[in-house]
């Protein structure tokens, strides 16, 4: 599967970034494109230098092949010889060097764990790892066997580095699960041991009679993953008791027969990994309309299949994936409400049903033309909730600004419609929001109605080339605009910032909060 990065992807106060410097992207030669890359992978010429062949890779072979023209590199135990991608690659060559012979698993990690390597690299695969089997030491070596198993204490020094990695950290217990059944139901029940457990913190796939029902718990993700032992309607409620960390998750049966087992266990089932180690796991969603918002971004609306729970917590992106051109393309993208002004008519779709995306054409692009080609009724995969934004940072807030440049106002939407309607403490919210010229604006009618309406809220708009009619804010971001726009509502105001838009809008932007004294823990920097 091929994944094409956004322009500000990933963003400052992602943990995709390597550094608060973030990861920049480099010139690619001509010739170097995506599209070429895929064409070289489909073009039958030998990737790796085997022949076809695959081997066992020692640590000590993988070592030797560190230079520019020889680099392997191991991903989660498979080696790849990446010097053909050398030139290809968004990040630039240094990027890939960093893990030049070497395990690049957690740099990999760091940077866009979204990235789908199997299929990206699979061309390039030289083979696996030569796993070392790890033996616990017996008593003669100073350690106590018990059963077979070693004293707690000891685990980690036994266990291979990726799976010591993915432990619960400590003070974070390991959720457990049971089940129970009625004539006509049957009831699974997840313990988290965590307190303000919400719905958009569960996901639950019901697919072909099994189960996936993902739990996550700060950090880290539980899951619950069975082959059904008997057949179940595809409607289900998911019912969370947040003060005791309980979820309830309901199945009706087809038949009122009595249960001997809840299924067999599935891939992963009962595991409590950290959720940067976790897949991507998709589902496939239904186009329902897209309408024109200007005059090269769309509102698409998707259809959740009706035996999926999926809430998208505040701020939180996922990942719409599309075959092009024979290859899976992967996008980030950030779900919005339908309206600004929602209250102002009936509400047309069930809320917990449908995600709304608004996304921007670009009609040179690999990924939004095929997109912008769905007919209503045609498919879509689409990914479980991606991002490290919580919806905590925004407790006792009472100025909140947020500064958004073109697509970057898509976090903003759901931001703005949580603080206007469950902040107690806000003041003020303010949005300076960047386009280039009028038709460029998203929502511009919205957001003017919803300033009128709503005594709290602010808007500026910002254009960097508007026409000679124009009397609003000019220029791009900027000290002078930053420090009139950040007027707090009293001089010790409690404040939050969030910030999304192109890399080098957000990186300066994030440079001139700092200079405006705004601490790292004030601002938040979205994916774009």
């Amino acid at each position: 599967m091929l994944n094409v990065p956004s322009q500000a992807f990933p963003a400052p106060g992602s943990q995709q970034r390597v550094s608060s410097q973030g990861r920049s992207k480099v010139p690619l030669k001509q010739g170097r494109s995506l599209m070429d890359w895929i064409r070289l992978t489909k073009s039958g010429k030998d990737l790796t230098g085997l022949k076809g062949g695959l081997i066992e890779v020692t640590e000590e072979e993988l070592k030797k092949h560190n230079k520019k023209e020889d680099c392997w590199i191991c991903i989660r135990g498979f080696v790849y010889n990446v010097s053909p991608y050398m030139e290809y690659h968004p990040g630039g060559e240094d990027e890939l060097m960093r893990a030049a012979g070497a395990d690049g698993t957690d740099l990999f990690n760091e940077v866009h764990r979204w990235v789908n390597y199997e299929s990206m690299l699979k061309e390039c695969l030289v083979g696996r790892m030569a796993v070392k089997p790890a033996v616990p030491k017996d008593c003669h070596e100073g350690k106590r066997v018990l059963n077979g198993m070693l004293p707690k204490s000891q685990v980690s020094d036994t266990l291979p580095r990726d799976v010591t990695d993915t432990l619960p950290r400590e003070g974070l217990s390991s959720p457990s699960y049971d089940w129970f059944q009625t004539e006509s139901s049957v009831t699974i029940v997840v313990y988290t041991k965590q307190k303000n457990i919400s719905l958009d913190s569960v996901i639950v796939d019901l697919q072909d009679d099994s189960l996936r029902a993902e739990a996550v718990i700060k950090d880290h993700s539980y899951l619950v993953h069975v082959g059904l032992s008997h057949e179940v309607q595809e409607n289900f409620s998911v019912r969370v008791i947040e003060n005791v960390g309980k979820i309830e998750i309901v199945l009706q049966k087809k038949e009122s027969v009595s249960w001997q087992c809840l299924g067999d266990h599935l891939e992963k089932h009962d595991s409590f990994i950290q959720k940067k180690d976790t897949g991507l796991y998709y589902r496939r969603c239904q186009l329902i309309s897209k309408e024109d918002v200007t005059h090269d971004t769309r509102l698409f609306c998707l259809m959740l299949p009706p035996s999926t729970h999926l809430q998208v917590p505040v701020g939180q992106h996922v990942y719409l994936k599309l075959s092009v051109t024979g290859a899976d393309i992967v996008k980030p993208y950030t779900p919005v409400s339908d309206s600004l002004l929602s209250d102002f008519k009936e509400p047309v779709l069930s809320p917990n049903k449908y995600i709304y995306f608004l996304i921007k054409i670009y009609p040179a692009g690999l990924f939004t033309p095929e997109l912008d080609r769905l007919q209503i009724g045609d498919f879509i995969s689409v990914s479980g909730p991606e991002g490290n934004f919580k919806v905590s940072k925004l407790q006792e807030v009472e100025d909140l600004f947020l500064l958004a440049a073109g697509t970057g106002f898509t976090p903003m939407v759901t931001v703005l419609n949580y603080a206007l309607s469950h902040m107690s403490s806000l003041r003020k919210v303010k949005l300076m929001f960047f386009n280039k010229t009028e038709d460029d604006i998203i929502w511009r009618c919205q957001l003017e109605k919803l300033a009128l309406r709503e005594k709290r809220f602010d808007v500026e708009f910002v254009l960097s080339a508007p026409s000679p009619e124009w009397n609003g804010k000019q220029g791009h971001i900027s000290r002078a605009l930053l420090s009139e726009f950040l007027q707090r509502s009293s001089e010790n105001s409690r404040a939050f910032l969030c910030i999304c838009g192109p890399t080098p809008f957000t990186d300066e932007g994030i440079r001139l909060l700092h200079d405006l004294n705004f601490s790292d823990d004030e601002i938040h920097g979205f994916t774009a």
